[in-house]
């Protein structure tokens, strides 16, 4: 079976060259995808841009509006980090959409993949650390106004706390946030998800590991999840720029797997997005942002590698 990517051209807007969020990695994630053959001759799944009524299902709709038409505040502007151009404004509707696209993919399919997403620290006022929308938030809501989804958990494993996606969800019944992460890295303020663990600077692979796999099939059998939402952010890997674990290229690799195969051994549909990853060597944080699809495919195909060779 061919894996569902999706991937928009928009995905990857212009910042200048001395920027510390490494825009081009968008691309660069889409042009390894091609090299790999993971898609086996079949094209990307083109999203359209997320539409007003979309997104503001998640965030406050004078903000949405802020947004579509170039009217963000330079204090809400620098909270988030990016210029807030036209071409920005266009990324963030894209990649949303990408979500929600990857969201319904997934129920036909059981994985789908973006290769964008993972925005989690909007907020529903406003975006914040690089984030505009929060994708994931707004493709559940969507969801469920569909009539698609009910309940929905959220496995956010970027190394920075999901304040955003805990921000929109607190208090919802049929949506579960559990987020595992630096805890003294970004944000400082963090708004607490259902599930929270903070972990040391530092922390390492069997750490890691054991705390994931101290809570995951738990969390899997307390509901019927109609579907989860999995952030694979690489910054969690001791080189990366932004983070403080010390996580190895091997240790992403079976986190990686371990939650794919667990989700779905479930029989649940799971949709993974990008998330964080930081570094000015593009092809290396390429190459680490893709064991995300290469792990859904393999286990979309059963032929998961060995722990050794993962």
């Amino acid at each position: 079976m061919t894996l569902p990517i999706v991937h928009h051209p928009a995905y990857c807007a212009e910042l200048p060259a001395n920027h510390r969020f490494p825009m081009n990695k968008f691309r660069a994630v889409a042009e390894l995808i091609g090299t790999e053959n993971l898609l086996e001759g079949m094209p990307f799944v083109r999203p359209r841009p997320a539409p007003f009524e979309w997104v503001a299902l998640a965030h406050e709709p004078l903000y949405v509006d802020q947004v579509f038409n170039g009217q963000v505040s330079e204090k809400v502007a620098r909270e988030i980090g990016f210029p807030m151009r036209a071409d920005i404004a266009l990324r963030a509707r894209c990649a949303t959409g990408g979500t929600v696209l990857t969201g319904y993919l997934a129920l036909e399919h059981g994985i789908a993949c973006n290769t964008a997403g993972g925005s989690h620290h909007a907020r529903r006022a406003h975006g914040a650390g690089f984030c505009v929308f929060n994708d994931v938030a707004v493709a559940i809501r969507v969801m469920q106004a569909d009539g698609a989804i009910q309940k929905a958990l959220v496995i956010d494993l970027d190394v920075h706390q999901g304040d955003g996606t805990s921000d929109i969800f607190q208090g919802d019944p049929d949506v579960f946030t559990f987020s595992m992460h630096s805890e003294k890295n970004y944000p400082v303020r963090k708004v607490p998800s259902h599930l929270d663990i903070a972990l040391a600077d530092g922390t390492g692979d069997e750490v890691y590991l054991a705390s994931l796999a101290g809570v995951l099939p738990d969390l899997l059998s307390r509901h019927a999840w109609d579907i989860v939402f999995f952030n694979a952010g690489v910054d969690p890997y001791g080189g990366d720029r932004l983070g403080r674990l010390a996580l190895t290229r091997h240790g992403l690799r079976r986190r990686d797997r371990y939650v794919i195969e667990t989700v779905r051994s479930a029989g649940i549909p799971l949709a993974g997005v990008l998330g964080g990853g930081y570094s000015t060597d593009i092809d290396e944080l390429a190459d680490r942002h893709l064991n995300l699809h290469r792990m859904a495919k393999a286990v979309m195909n059963g032929s998961v590698p060995s722990p050794e060779a993962a």
